[in-house]
């Protein structure tokens, strides 16, 4: 069975069905209660684990940012702020996250406190949809100028500034090469 984008799943109305979702923790709560987020949608969908019959070992790896997988139930929420969620039949860990080399908790962060972990900015609700409104606006754009029939090509960049250290191996000059200088 292939896994279903978190987008879809909020807007299920489908209920009683089994899912896989893929994704990435944003919380944990009360070692019962995930939030997940695949990309496709800045909302989460709450997946809830039996945390008597799940290992301890394995509870103690879903930190924020884990990438997991989870199977299970897509049923109608019982809390409040929710439609859906899902209950977690099996959870793996495709990738841990540890807190002390990604200090992201699942509060606001200033703009000044990202600015100064700038790999960390991507999992954030604010630049996650500060990507999505620049993604759309740039496909527009090319859209388009593409359907004007225009051709969208990369040119070479000439520059005063080394690169690399290919400064060194060119010049570039308005003198006549034809007819150089003699002093």
């Amino acid at each position: 069975m292939e896994h279903t984008r978190i987008k879809e799943l909020l807007l299920s109305e489908e209920f009683d069905k089994d899912v896989i979702v893929k994704g990435w923790v944003r919380t944990f709560r009360n070692n019962q209660f995930i939030a997940i987020n695949d990309g496709s949608t800045i909302h989460n969908i709450q997946a809830v684990v039996d945390f008597e019959n799940t290992s301890d070992v394995l509870l103690k790896r879903v930190t924020t940012g884990a990438s997991v997988r989870i199977e299970g139930k897509l049923i109608e929420s019982l809390g409040k702020g929710q439609r859906v969620e899902i209950k977690v039949s099996d959870l793996q860990i495709l990738g841990d996250s540890d807190p002390d080399k990604y200090p992201l908790q699942p509060k606001k962060h200033s703009l000044e406190f990202l600015r100064e972990i700038a790999h960390l900015r991507f999992r954030t609700g604010t630049f996650n949809a500060i990507f999505k409104i620049r993604n759309a606006l740039s496909f527009a754009v090319h859209k388009f100028f593409n359907d004007q029939e225009f051709v969208y090509m990369h040119t070479p960049i000439i520059t005063g500034s080394d690169a690399e250290g290919a400064g060194e191996l060119f010049r570039v000059t308005t003198l006549d090469l034809g007819n150089p200088p003699r002093t």
